[in-house]
């Protein structure tokens, strides 16, 4: 990749979770990007949660996919797992790489769109914009193992400027 990039992921809210307690459901959500892990309140007795909490992650080279795990929080036994997703990172990097050579700063303006299939754990199509400068994706990813849920995500990329070493000239050693 060459730069310092930071990926900002809001965990917006997730919809028709699964039943894990009598009724209802304590859900929370862990993001993971490689070694990184992040991991959002729990919401109680909800099965239509709204997190709205943005977790930041840096990227690395090769482009790591991202996943994540939606759990049921238990006081007295393990916590429950209620499903997974997984996202790939590459076509939001390769649009924000696109918005650099082309300059796009200004405005709203879609750089690439990511078609809901087998492949992927996207609910429906989606796409990424660039607005105002910063590089964006909305995505609903479908669960899985797990009977029914989805996740909406918000996803920001920060590319930062190549950083080159300087030379240090007539330095005493």
């Amino acid at each position: 990749m060459g730069e310092h990039s930071i990926l900002k992921v809001s965990v917006v809210k997730g919809k028709n979770l699964a039943i894990r307690d009598f009724k209802s459901s304590d859900p929370y959500v862990i993001v993971k990007l490689g070694h990184q892990s992040a991991k959002t309140k729990v919401i109680h007795k909800c099965l239509n949660p709204v997190w709205n909490e943005e977790l930041t992650f840096s990227l690395t080279d090769p482009v790591e996919v991202l996943n994540l795990e939606v759990f049921d929080r238990d006081r007295f036994k393990s916590d429950d797992k209620m499903g997974h997703a997984h996202l790939q990172l590459q076509p939001i990097v390769s649009a924000a790489r696109l918005r650099h050579i082309l300059k796009v700063s200004d405005g709203e303006t879609t750089l690439r769109k990511v078609v809901a299939d087998g492949e992927n754990c996207l609910a429906t199509d989606s796409s990424i914009r660039c607005i105002n400068g910063e590089v964006e994706q909305i995505v609903w990813l479908r669960l899985c193992d797990v009977e029914s849920g989805e996740i909406q995500l918000r996803l920001k990329l920060v590319m930062d400027t190549p950083v080159t070493p300087r030379r240090r000239e007539n330095a005493d050693f």
